[in-house]
């Protein structure tokens, strides 16, 4: 551990300019830069609110909200894991040449996803505002939320990562997987019934959902629940053992597969 530990101190500067670099890529050709990860989740919120509120009846003023607080951590997660199936075939080149932790790569995208993911952060308090959803001494209860979304990007990167340079394919089935996740997230409806039904598993064991529970509660001033808690804390740490002991074991063999 303390090994890793120093290891990891001696690359931060390297890990600093790979984040900027991904930044700079992900916004080089539009014309919005920056401004459009502040855009994006607003207009899909609004998309989403048409269709799922406003001809389905809705009357609830707040439901841009409640669709805005799913819709970032799942844009979060979605992204940045899209992103790690392929952040070791993308620096290939670099990693055939020089010696870096090949760990850096994976972290690298989820962290500068993170960075544009809490600037995103910005719209919902402003969104939240002007609909009448105001801070409460529950938002103190955010920060577990957005440390726990962190943890299980990271787990689920990492598993990625490492079967993307054996298994390219994956790139694709994994989009395909996220649509299921998604459905299961409760963006776009209220989970009452569902988590009454024979159906109530795709929700109560879904970590993300319960993440974007968690999150949902500190905004929306409720008492997070502590069962979502444990279960998603537990997930998320086992998720980033087994990403982390599995990436280690195969490293070696990526340079053979790239």
């Amino acid at each position: 551990m303390k090994k890793s530990l120093e290891n990891f101190w001696k690359y931060r500067n390297l890990l600093k300019e790979l984040v900027k670099k991904g930044i700079k890529l992900k916004y080089r050709r539009s014309y919005l830069g920056i401004v459009w990860s502040l855009l994006e989740p607003l207009l899909q919120t609004l998309v989403l609110t048409i269709v799922f509120g406003t001809l389905y009846g809705r009357e609830d003023k707040t439901f841009p909200v409640y669709i805005l607080t799913a819709r970032l951590l799942y844009g979060f997660f979605s992204t940045s894991t899209r992103s790690a199936v392929k952040s070791i075939r993308s620096n290939s080149g670099l990693i055939k040449k020089v010696y870096v932790p090949k760990y850096l790569y994976p972290l690298s995208v989820v962290l500068y996803d993170y960075v544009i993911f809490l600037i995103s952060l910005v719209v919902l308090f402003f969104t939240s505002m002007i609909l009448g959803v105001h801070p409460t001494i529950y938002l103190l209860q955010a920060p577990i939320a957005l440390l726990l979304i962190f943890m299980l990007s990271y787990g689920v990167s990492m598993i990625m990562a490492t079967i993307g340079v054996f298994f390219r394919d994956m790139e694709y089935l994994w989009s395909v997987a996220l649509m299921l996740v998604m459905y299961t997230c409760a963006i776009f409806y209220y989970p009452e019934k569902l988590l009454e039904s024979k159906w109530a598993f795709l929700l109560k064991y879904n970590p993300l959902y319960c993440i974007i529970d968690i999150f949902r509660s500190s905004v929306f001033g409720r008492l997070i629940n502590m069962d979502y808690l444990i279960y998603a804390s537990a997930f998320s740490i086992i998720t980033i053992l087994i990403g982390c002991v599995y990436f280690k074991k195969e490293q070696d063999k990526f340079i053979l597969n790239i």
